[in-house]
């Protein structure tokens, strides 16, 4: 017996069987954007000291 399938889900399996290179492309856009290296304790520090210290109605020109 046949499971259904919604619309939307043959839609997805067309395009992967048209493009099967699309899911190894999201995978390294998303290692390019997301999955980076954890920052040393030194690049923590040196990241907090270049913070400024917002004021507390940014608007004003005071």
């Amino acid at each position: 017996m046949a499971r259904y399938q919604s619309e939307f889900t043959q839609f997805l399996n067309e395009l992967k069987e048209k493009k099967p290179h699309l899911e190894a492309d999201q995978q390294a856009g998303r290692a390019l954007l997301w999955d980076k290296e954890p920052q040393t304790v030194e690049d923590q520090r040196r990241a907090k000291a270049a913070k400024l210290k917002q004021r507390a109605y940014v608007y004003s020109n005071d």
